[in-house]
């Protein structure tokens, strides 16, 4: 049986469109909310409108909300190595090779699968295809991510996303070296105009993006060990940033860092059995805890094929 909710428009929001203002009023995700606009659920002045309607000062929004649905994932019993967790939330520390959610291809043996085993509940929570989760990681990047385990938590953590408000460090190893000790990238990323797997800073439609970076180190090969600080969350953002650079990833065939480049080094023969993915790592997280209100802070340790890899280019000398 569907639960009812009314919500009036004030001053504050006039002009918004309905989906940006039921986002703001509700704890459901975006996508949740436009699937039930376009279904006929949603009604402003007992009429159906548009996700781009421009809301009106007391105008009145009815939501029949569905029972959950179900998100048709398998959970599985897999390992999870788990930074903190409470009743909101679950942080944890995602391995290399691990793919973060079901997509074709891989619809069993995913990080999402192991944590609607290990918190069911989760399955009800934010988007019906990926519930829980308010960002990821690629499959081959390790790291530190967050979900979501209420639809209150997975709101306020989607908005801290959006707003920028999420402080993200990441580690990567990368080809070549620096003059100078830190810097900017501030270019649009977007689809690949004709590779439509990848993304460029050469998009038809690009959005904002923004990383600083700092060099750790400084190695043979030449390769830098370099800190980096995403103010922004595009897909491949990274990646692609030091790409245009001129400083791609260490083992990240897609843009231009990977093993054909280790071939052409004759210095790093030794390296290339150990590497066997990009060489990029989410060291930490730190947000505001959705409820309390208190900083969260999740750190994970560089795994051990980073070290390993580090160990030896330290051996080279030089």
């Amino acid at each position: 049986m569907n639960q009812t909710t009314l919500l009036t428009v004030h001053e504050i929001d006039q002009g918004s469109r309905l989906d940006q203002f039921l986002a703001n009023s509700t704890d459901f995700s975006r996508a949740r909310l436009v699937r039930w606009l376009k279904a006929g659920q949603i009604l402003v002045n007992d009429r159906s409108r548009p996700a781009s309607y421009r809301v009106r000062p007391g105008d009145r929004v009815s939501l029949a909300v569905p029972p959950p649905e179900p998100s048709g994932l398998t959970p599985e019993a897999l390992p999870l190595d788990i930074l903190y967790e409470d009743d909101d939330l679950i942080l944890v520390n995602k391995p290399p090779g691990l793919v973060v959610h079901p997509a074709p291809g891989h619809r069993r043996g995913t990080l999402l699968n192991a944590l609607v085993h290990h918190c069911p509940d989760l399955a009800a929570v934010g988007d019906l295809n990926r519930p829980g989760l308010v960002h990821r990681l690629d499959k081959d990047t390790s790291g530190v991510l967050v979900a979501a385990k209420t639809a209150q938590a997975h709101a306020q953590l989607v908005r801290q996303f959006q707003n920028r408000e999420v402080e993200k460090i990441y580690v990567a190893l990368v080809w070549g070296r620096f003059v100078q000790a830190r810097g900017e990238i501030d270019q649009e990323v977007g689809r690949h105009p004709s590779a439509r797997q990848k993304m460029s800073v050469h998009p038809r439609r690009g959005k904002p993006a923004v990383t600083h970076w700092r060099v750790l180190a400084k190695y043979p090969g030449p390769l830098s060990l370099l800190e980096l600080f995403p103010k922004t969350g595009r897909t491949h953002q990274l990646r692609v940033h030091l790409a245009a650079l001129g400083h791609p990833i260490v083992g990240d065939a897609t843009y231009g860092g990977g093993a054909a480049r280790l071939k052409g080094t004759p210095a790093l023969k030794g390296l290339r059995p150990l590497v066997t993915r990009q060489l990029l790592h989410a060291r930490s997280l730190k947000f505001t805890h959705p409820r309390t209100g208190a900083p969260v802070l999740g750190e994970a340790p560089v795994p051990e094929d980073f070290q390993a890899v580090i160990k030896f280019i330290k051996g080279l000398g030089g």
